[in-house]
């Protein structure tokens, strides 16, 4: 767990500076940073996506688990998660109009939405805070270089998109604090193999929210999520079941 309070801990840093950064920069300044930043999720997301070594396991797994996620509406309820937070802990302008109140909510959301896809989803989350959790040091290791990578990423993130990215804290917490709880009491479950094909999903998942931060298209990415758990089933299930799924 030592590793998530660490990294929850960046992202707050993180955030705060950026929050004091962004009024300081122009709007053309900031729509730039959040296409470096698209760029550079885009990168790492093709990173991760080579990570597969049988495409077909995570196209399954990505469009099934978009069929599930669009089923529970995953996406919705992310943003009235988002909507719940903004309501109950952003300072509130009574002076402003319903429609500036209307714009800081969605550029809330937004910023709440995107940092916590963008931290929460990748290897280093994963794998990281499960091995964190069975106590083992380079869950650590992992999780400390991810808190050096979303300490840069939630200055530029909050910079641009505001205080929505500030609250990302709590999926980060959530997220990898029950990823360390079932790595306590799982222990060691997963092969390198369920690890990598994992990996390959949550790589696609950056790639199309590299799309939304370069305003190409806007795609309900949350609902691609299911995804991350189904990639290590149908490998888990293969090897149960004796079929050889990386035959090349």
């Amino acid at each position: 767990m030592w590793g998530t309070l660490l990294n929850a801990i960046t992202v707050l840093i993180g955030s705060t500076l950026g929050l004091v950064i962004g009024g300081r920069l122009s709007p053309r300044i900031q729509d730039s940073v959040m296409t470096g930043l698209g760029l550079v999720t885009a990168y790492v997301g093709f990173s991760n996506a080579g990570a597969t070594g049988n495409l077909i396991i995570p196209l399954v797994a990505l469009i099934s688990g978009v069929i599930v996620g669009e089923l529970l509406a995953l996406d919705a309820r992310l943003e009235g998660f988002a909507g719940w937070v903004h309501a109950h802990f952003e300072r509130r302008d009574t002076g402003g109009s319903p429609g500036e109140g209307s714009t800081r909510r969605a550029r809330f959301t937004q910023g709440f939405i995107t940092a916590s896809l963008v931290f929460c989803v990748g290897p280093l989350t994963f794998v990281g805070s499960i091995q964190d959790g069975m106590g083992l040091t380079i869950g650590f290791e992992q999780l400390a270089l991810k808190s050096v990578l979303d300490l840069f990423a939630s200055i530029a993130f909050a910079s641009s998109l505001g205080i929505g990215v500030l609250f990302s804290v709590l999926t980060v917490l959530s997220v990898q604090g029950g990823l360390a709880l079932l790595g306590s009491l799982a222990g060691e479950f997963m092969s390198d193999a369920m690890v990598n094909e994992m990996t390959a999903v949550g790589g696609l998942i950056l790639i199309g929210l590299a799309l939304v931060q370069l305003d190409l298209k806007k795609p309900r990415m949350a609902n691609f999520l299911p995804g991350l758990i189904i990639a290590p089933v149908i490998v888990a299930a293969g090897q149960a079941l004796g079929i050889d799924l990386y035959p090349f």
